[in-house]
């Protein structure tokens, strides 16, 4: 996508920015020993308990005690420390795993050990990722039946904004996908492009190939409804020449593309069954999503929060229409800003994909926020160069100076679950690093109450940029 969108992914947290909360005491805290008389002289130096009690009154202390350690951040090796995060997970369906930047190679290792489990232990067959649902299909192409080749699927299909996932980290955890499929081709893990950025031309083939078999009277009309709109190059000439069209001319468009969603939901046709009917409506329903995402003005201020809540609707309308259609209990991987349960930036997102999610599924979607105290990231500068960013350890006062405090070096915390100490904590506002496409970004620093946004934490003492291929 273009640079004047970097909005689409660009949030940033300056570094260095405090809030100071006080810690609150543990209702379960034990009282403290009755203070010396007077005839007693000096006061005792203070026992045991009193030392405890001290402990269990700060949150860090308070979320050692319920915090799982994590063993290794690598995906390959023994899975047994991630039990705990099984129980977690407990019935949900969907599962969002963020991330607080957008190219660090342990939150795309995390994510991949991660998968590895819920994939063997849980029974989940699915991963969604901030891509084109036209990428999707290709990606599942190669990785249930082996179509293609990897390597250009990933250079051809993650551009733009989606540079980001055409790393070293994400093509190990694909080739682990596609070794997975070829072991069980009858139970395979599939993947979907929950996005609404690009419309591959795949996507208008689909769509007339149902229409010539099952509804032929619709044939010219859906032609002439997606005349000039299929695809003919690479992904980033086509947005950035689409983006260049009047308001007008892109607003025509969007209706066109929403006449053809209509009319092929009339009726599934004769002889089509019904599920190739859904899939036919779902493939068009993306390029409308496409065509209405680019139909707001993204040069003007006052249009970003209806674009950002359109962008981030179609994402959770996306991701359950698969978990709905397929029954797969799917991982979604996206920035922690998307997941969350209430949005981290109320005037650029008024809405995100994890409240929807929340909306739609209840308990059935679990919310896990990935944070970090120090380290590198890819990002890009203001001059539109993607560079290497490095961040020193987390300021006093801000969430991750707690959350590294905590006595294991990575862990992971039920936030639903806690003492008292640390839930009066985490139901505080405390800055927090949130850095997407560009670094510095563009947002305020977000008071984030942690309790509030997400079900589960998993804390990284450090991280290193990620091993961009391209």
């Amino acid at each position: 996508m273009n640079t004047h969108k970097v909005l689409l992914a660009a949030l940033l947290v300056p570094l260095g920015v405090t809030l100071a909360v006080a810690p609150a005491a543990s209702a379960a805290t034990p009282p403290a020993p009755p203070a010396a008389s007077a005839s007693a002289g000096a006061a005792a130096p203070a026992g045991p308990e009193v030392a405890a009690a001290a402990a269990f009154r700060s949150p860090e202390a308070a979320l050692g005690r319920v915090a799982h350690p994590l063993r290794t951040t690598e995906p390959r090796g023994g899975l047994a420390d991630l039990r705990p995060f099984g129980r977690m997970v407990g019935g949900a369906r969907v599962v969002g795993l963020g991330e607080a930047t957008h190219s660090s190679h342990e939150f795309f290792t995390v994510k991949h050990r991660i998968l590895r489990y819920l994939v063997e232990e849980k029974g989940f067959r699915a991963l969604a990722l901030e891509a084109p649902w036209s990428t999707g299909l290709r990606l599942d192409a190669y990785l249930t039946r082996g179509e293609g080749d990897l390597k250009q699927i990933m250079d051809e299909e993650f551009r733009g904004d989606y540079r980001w996932w055409n790393n070293a980290e994400y093509r190990d955890l694909l080739q682990w996908i596609r070794a997975y499929n070829v072991k069980h081709p009858k139970d395979p893990v599939r993947f979907v492009g929950d996005d609404g950025g690009f419309a591959g031309a795949e996507l208008y083939d689909k769509v007339s190939a149902y229409a010539a078999a099952a509804r032929p009277e619709l044939a010219a009309r859906l032609t002439e409804l997606y005349r000039g709109l299929r695809p003919a190059t690479d992904a980033g000439t086509y947005v950035n020449d689409y983006l260049s069209k009047p308001m007008a001319e892109r607003k025509e468009l969007a209706e066109r593309t929403g006449r053809a969603v209509d009319l092929l939901k009339q009726r599934p046709g004769t002889g089509a069954d019904a599920d190739a009917h859904a899939w036919a409506v779902q493939h068009a329903t993306a390029i409308h999503q496409m065509t209405t995402l680019y139909a707001f003005d993204w040069d003007d201020p006052k249009d970003i929060p209806d674009a950002m809540l359109h962008r981030d609707r179609i994402m959770a309308e996306n991701v359950a229409w698969w978990q709905q259609r397929t029954g797969n209990k799917i991982v979604v991987a996206a920035h922690n800003s998307h997941l969350a349960l209430k949005t981290y930036d109320p005037g650029h997102y008024p809405k995100v994909q994890g409240e929807f999610l929340r909306q739609r599924l209840g308990s059935g979607y679990l919310s896990v926020g990935l944070t970090f105290d120090r380290g590198s990231f890819n990002a890009l500068g203001h001059d539109g160069g993607a560079r290497r960013f490095t961040v020193g350890p987390a300021a006093a006062g801000t969430a991750e100076h707690t959350l590294d405090r905590v006595r294991h070096r990575d862990f992971m915390v039920d936030l639903r679950n806690t003492p008292a100490a640390a839930r009066a904590w985490l139901g505080a506002p405390h800055t927090l690093k949130n850095i997407g496409a560009t670094y510095p970004g563009i947002a305020d620093a977000p008071q984030i109450r942690l309790a509030d946004s997400h079900d589960v934490l998993i804390h990284l003492h450090r991280v290193a940029a990620a091993r961009m291929l391209k």
